[in-house]
């Protein structure tokens, strides 16, 4: 601290500090008479003396033939970055009043605030985020350019525009790819058909379509699936029914899809969903990726590598999920090569009779490639750890999702119940099978014949799609549908969620409930183009398992609406999606389930 005389008959000194200390103090020349003493700021007459800043090193400055102080340059930058500083937060605060002075009061377009951009408006929305994304979209003509912080590279185009879907996934699909971000974003996946471009990308599609519509393996799909519901899911909710208890029915379909995906995936049923309801710590390691991997869409990317690197928040708990997911595959892949070795006479003559798992088909190609030979490489465990977990990420979760949502709206619509119902007795037991039974399960031939089914899954798909946004890269400029400018490696947001809420896209009643919108007026299935009814994507890298979530959906529905009756439990709580990359419900589907006589 610098204490200097200001007049040379003047009984004060001025005491000064550092200028972010504010510290400016006039006492008498005696300070140790007063050492104690508050500062007194109405000692200092300012329009006698004034306080110099001078940018000559060593120079003394006298006002009014006094002693006034000694400055030095770096004093000088600390007071001219101090006053731009002050002068931002002024401009800031009168940006900010002129902009809500100025928009309409019902506008909630995101506000663009100098240096931070729009990301605060988006962390308050943070909670709703999809719901928030889709009324400045509906506002803004269902294109909208996002601006975020200076320094965060993340500026992107969100758009809901069917044409510009169409565009993006199908009609100039090699302009856009998922990009080096999205990568980033989802490297837990390693190189599997998500995260793949170009030629990888195509070798998986390939392999992927040959194996999926293989008809035994779909055999195999419908047989595990029915397999699982007979064994599992009816007699946990018989049971439930009987103690006339409430259930998690978000918690239900979880485990159901977990222990199904596994089984045709890589053959292995963990048996998750059972009375005791096991804790199963790969089933949890799911739900914990697909929260960080939400945050890493709307954070910028610094500070959601800044928290892995520091191991806080959800990038820990993502670290320790890698690790469980790591840990449980390779385990499976080890068993599964083991029993090749050792039984693969018995395991084909199986295969042949009742189907085959996808890791065993991928090993057995594996095989072919080797001269018969089972190996076990890095680079072929890697390979199969990417692709079996990227199978696994995308079953196990949209199947959940899809099922929950549907008997949410179900359950809030119990015209819609009783439609299904109806349709199955007059479709199905008609044909002989009879109702006497203590349940009943119906196969893929019968399950086509649902038309209102059908349309009632469809509808529960538009409102809530399993896989809410996609978020793509642009290689070169171009220009949209809509006529918006795209400029090289621009960030492009598709708003899924947002294009099934949408009066142009789909009328004025597009928030109802309507399975009759997905009949024909000769009761057959009305088809949508896919750029318009997005949950299975749309293009090129449309969902290759559409056909294999609507057979799982359909047994697993008309399975619990002809056998029982599910309502909400009271009180309940208002439902909103969570902050997940895949649409859940937040904290669940609390219900109560009544068995039908």
């Amino acid at each position: 601290m610098k204490v200097v005389q200001l007049v040379e008959d003047d009984d004060r000194i001025i005491c000064m500090t550092k200028w972010w200390l504010a510290r400016f103090c006039v006492l008498p020349s005696n300070p140790l008479k007063h050492v104690l003493k508050k500062c007194n700021f109405s000692g200092l007459r300012i329009g006698r003396w004034t306080l110099p800043f001078s940018t000559l090193p060593g120079q003394w400055r006298r006002l009014h033939n006094s002693t006034i102080g000694y400055t030095t340059p770096m004093d000088t930058i600390e007071y001219l970055g101090f006053l731009l500083l002050i002068i931002f937060f002024f401009l800031s605060l009168c940006f900010w009043i002129i902009r809500n002075l100025t928009r309409p009061k019902s506008s909630i377009l995101p506000t663009n605030w100098p240096f931070v951009g729009m990301m605060p408006g988006l962390l308050q929305n943070v909670h709703h985020v999809h719901d928030y994304v889709t009324e400045f979209l509906k506002q803004s003509g269902q294109t909208f350019v996002f601006k975020g912080p200076w320094f965060a590279n993340v500026n992107m185009v969100v758009t809901c525009e069917p044409a510009n879907v169409h565009h993006i996934l199908s009609r100039h699909f090699p302009n856009y790819p998922k990009g080096s971000e999205f990568n980033k974003i989802f490297d837990i996946l390693g190189d599997g058909i998500f995260n793949s471009e170009s030629e990888l990308w195509e070798t998986h599609r390939r392999t992927s379509t040959s194996l999926i519509h293989n008809k035994q393996f779909l055999n195999f799909l419908e047989r595990t699936t029915r397999r699982k519901v007979e064994d599992a899911l009816i007699p946990f909710l018989n049971r439930v029914a009987e103690r006339g208890t409430e259930i998690d029915l978000q918690e239900l379909f979880h485990r159901l899809t977990f222990d199904s995906t596994c089984t045709f995936v890589l053959g292995h049923d963990l048996d998750s969903l059972s009375i005791d309801s096991p804790n199963i710590p790969c089933e949890k390691a799911f739900g914990d990726v697909e929260t960080a991997l939400f945050f890493r869409h709307i954070l910028p990317e610094r500070y959601w590598k800044l928290q892995r690197w520091l191991q806080i928040g959800t990038e820990k708990k993502m670290s320790k999920a890698w690790e469980t997911l790591d840990q449980f595959l390779g385990q499976c892949i080890a068993l599964k090569r083991k029993e090749l070795r050792t039984s693969m006479t018995q395991m084909v003559e199986q295969q042949q009779n009742e189907g085959f798992d996808l890791l065993t088909a991928y090993m057995k190609a594996y095989q072919v490639e080797n001269g018969g030979v089972t190996t076990s490489t890095t680079s072929d465990d890697k390979f199969l750890r990417d692709t079996l977990l990227s199978l696994v990420f995308a079953s196990r979760d949209t199947t959940s999702s899809a099922l929950t949502w549907f008997f949410w709206l179900i359950a809030t619509h119990p015209l819609a119940e009783t439609n299904i119902r109806e349709e199955i007795k007059t479709k199905l037991l008609s044909k002989g099978k009879s109702a006497e039974k203590p349940s009943v399960v119906f196969t893929m031939e019968e399950l086509s014949k649902l038309v209102y089914l059908h349309g009632a899954l469809c509808e529960s798909l538009r409102l809530f799609p399993p896989v809410p946004l996609q978020h793509k890269s642009s290689l070169k400029p171009d220009i949209f549908p809509s006529g918006h400018s795209i400029d090289g490696n621009t960030k492009i947001v598709l708003s899924f969620y947002s294009m099934g809420r949408m009066e142009s896209i789909w009328g004025k009643d597009c928030m109802e409930f309507k399975p009759e919108r997905w009949i024909t007026d000769r009761g057959g299935i009305k088809h949508e183009p896919s750029f318009k009814f997005v949950a299975f994507g749309a293009g090129p890298r449309s969902c290759l398992g559409k056909n294999m979530s609507f057979l799982q959906m359909k047994i697993v529905a008309a399975t619990i609406i002809f056998n029982y009756h599910v309502q909400l439990a009271q009180p309940h709580h208002p439902v909103s999606p969570s902050n997940s990359v895949i649409l859940h419900m937040k904290d669940g589907l609390k219900v109560k389930v009544t068995k039908l006589t």
